[in-house]
């Protein structure tokens, strides 16, 4: 795994944008900002040994040497089953430990253009979910989903932001660890700067600070992305197209499938007032007053957000790092699950 250290443990790294794989603004494979995440099970020696050698080696280190999970890492802990909570105005999906078992804090899950609360199932279930240990909590953007649109016209990500804040205190969480992937790592950015004092740590998959970093035109991108709901389509009749075309070659059939179900739950005018704010991003001259821990996660081969991105965000906030999931795409935390819930509870524990 390549590990970026923030400004305050090394000088930041040289960087340059250059441009993405080239490829047609107007095609599917760079329509979509992604997802977030966070993880309970133990590790093997191993991988244990990879990750934390990791943090201590020179920027560009990556590790080739990731095992698959012992028997000690299914185990985990104790969970309840995942449960849709339809509270108005965000609904939510969550689970945590089992009851009679300790909750160490609320994990906050924020997804991407394309996704719903549904997009955070490895997260939630199964062996290697982080809700042995966290509570853990995967919203419906405001206007997505179960959850209502933020009054008005349009939406800001001052307003998501506010937004999120507003569902901490549903949730009855003073603070939280936020996790978000593509634009929910956007919202996530937001979040921690306006409401500093909400967050105890960040987690940024597949993410950016800023639209356009490729030389993407946001009017070209902007109309390219409508075209389909001007034609009077839905998202669920393109989502698996779209999806394909963002994933790595390795994503499995069933992660394909979940994330195909969560994009078929956003309507035609969610996803228009997100692709109006999503090309407004730019956290570049805020970065450096963004206090929280933060762990920035990306993989190798994404395209949508490549890896100069996720290395511009962990050189340039006060406590990042960065970690290069090999193999990966744009849907990382479906594509490689069981690394990025290792990575993700280190992250946790450690802050």
């Amino acid at each position: 795994m390549e590990t970026v250290s923030s400004p305050l443990a090394r000088k930041s790294a040289k960087f340059s944008y250059g441009k993405a794989a080239s490829r047609s603004m107007v095609t599917a494979r760079s329509w979509i900002f992604g997802a977030i995440a966070v993880t309970r099970a133990t590790m093997s020696s191993r991988v244990i040994a990879c990750v934390m050698a990791a943090h201590h080696t020179r920027p560009g280190r990556v590790c080739q040497h990731v095992d698959k999970l012992s028997a000690s890492a299914i185990l985990g802990g104790m969970r309840s089953p995942p449960r849709d909570v339809d509270a108005t105005p965000v609904a939510w999906r969550e689970a945590g430990p089992a009851d009679g078992h300790e909750v160490a804090a609320v994990v906050v899950l924020l997804h991407g253009l394309g996704g719903s609360r549904i997009s955070w199932e490895p997260q939630l279930t199964g062996p290697t979910a982080l809700t042995g240990h966290w509570r853990v909590a995967a919203w419906d953007l405001p206007g997505y989903g179960a959850s209502e649109p933020l009054p008005g016209a349009g939406v800001t990500f001052h307003d998501l932001a506010d937004a999120a804040a507003g569902w901490l205190d549903a949730l009855g969480a003073d603070r939280a660890h936020v996790v978000g992937i593509s634009m929910g790592g956007m919202v996530a950015q937001y979040l921690a700067h306006r409401h500093p004092r909400r967050v105890r740590s960040l987690t940024l998959l597949s993410s950016s600070p800023a639209f356009g970093l490729d030389g993407t035109k946001p009017d070209d991108w902007r109309a390219a992305r409508l075209a389909p709901l001007d034609q009077g389509l839905e998202p669920a009749d393109f989502a698996e197209r779209v999806l394909r075309a963002i994933a790595g070659p390795g994503i499995s059939d069933e992660a394909m499938d979940g994330q195909v179900a969560a994009m078929r739950r956003i309507t035609a005018d969610g996803l228009r007032r997100s692709i109006d704010c999503l090309v407004t991003h730019d956290t570049r001259p805020i970065l450096a007053e963004i206090p929280a821990p933060t762990l920035c996660l990306v993989g190798a081969l994404d395209e949508e957000t490549p890896v100069a991105y996720s290395r511009h965000l962990a050189s340039h906030l006060p406590h990042g790092t960065l970690e290069v999931v090999p193999g990966a795409g744009h849907l990382l935390n479906v594509e490689a699950p069981d690394i990025v819930n290792r990575l993700i509870r280190q992250h946790l524990e450690t802050v």
